[in-house]
């Protein structure tokens, strides 16, 4: 079987060998450290985002760098304690900073993996400046509730503003059992109050317990069975990324004016 390849245990002079294999492609796990409802521990998002990059590793032998596991996570409020959030410019500034240091390790394809719904406006503007910076890096972002039609589908079957719910605690009763508070699960259910609404509100605005959606619903069975798709389908895209060129080869830079 197959083992996923961190960064974290590879020396210097075995990176370049490895980047070498893996057309010069690395993934970034990036989560969150936040409140989810009275039944899942805080690391929920990171530790979603770690597993599946070093599944995915473990199926395409590209290397894993070290989970970020803080993320834009303001719109969880002070109500519950337990969030440990990032402004979203600094979040912006770590993953670029990230970015050209895997780039001056000869990085040439990152692979941003985000398994937390609000830090794809930070991880965007992230891609942005390092493409721009650097015109032989090419940048992917994947959300990882969005990998596919079918994954999309099974975390939004209980709630369309959803967190914390089944599709999530079935994935914590798979993956991370120590995170998930049994005793606790049924009485977490809490509706979506989103639907209609114009303004993008705080979950202390949604939420009477910090879930959307309904934990109560959750299985390991259905946690694996979520798993295996996501491992699948973002393995299949990272492949077809080893492969992709620009459709073009123009320089991000204007072509030098002929006197």
């Amino acid at each position: 079987m197959s083992v996923p390849l961190p960064w974290s245990d590879r020396t210097w002079e075995e990176i370049p060998g490895d980047l070498g294999q893996a057309a010069q492609a690395v993934i970034l796990p990036v989560g969150a450290t936040e409140q989810h409802g009275p039944h899942l521990g805080t690391g929920m998002d990171f530790v979603l985002a770690e597993r599946l990059a070093h599944a995915v590793s473990a199926r395409t032998r590209v290397p894993v760098l070290p989970t970020l596991p803080y993320g834009c996570s303001l719109g969880h409020s002070r109500r519950w304690p337990g969030t440990i959030s990032l402004d979203p410019l600094v979040m912006s500034q770590v993953v670029v900073q990230i970015g050209t240091s895997a780039y001056h390790s000869g990085v040439r394809r990152l692979f941003l993996v985000n398994a937390h719904v609000t830090n794809a406006a930070p991880l965007r503007c992230a891609l942005e400046m390092l493409r721009a910076a650097h015109d032989d890096l090419m940048v992917a972002l994947v959300n990882s509730v969005t990998i596919s039609e079918r994954v999309r589908a099974a975390h939004f079957a209980d709630a369309e503003d959803w967190h914390a719910n089944a599709a999530e605690t079935s994935l914590m009763l798979a993956l991370a059992p120590d995170l998930v508070r049994p005793e606790r699960i049924t009485e977490s259910d809490d509706p979506d109050r989103t639907d209609g609404l114009v303004f993008a509100h705080p979950v202390n605005r949604t939420s009477l317990n910090g879930v959307t959606g309904r934990p109560s619903q959750a299985s390991a069975e259905e946690g694996e069975r979520l798993f295996a798709w996501m491992v699948e389908d973002l393995s299949a895209l990272v492949l077809r990324g080893l492969t992709e060129t620009p459709p073009l080869p123009h320089s991000y830079h204007a072509p030098t004016q002929r006197s």
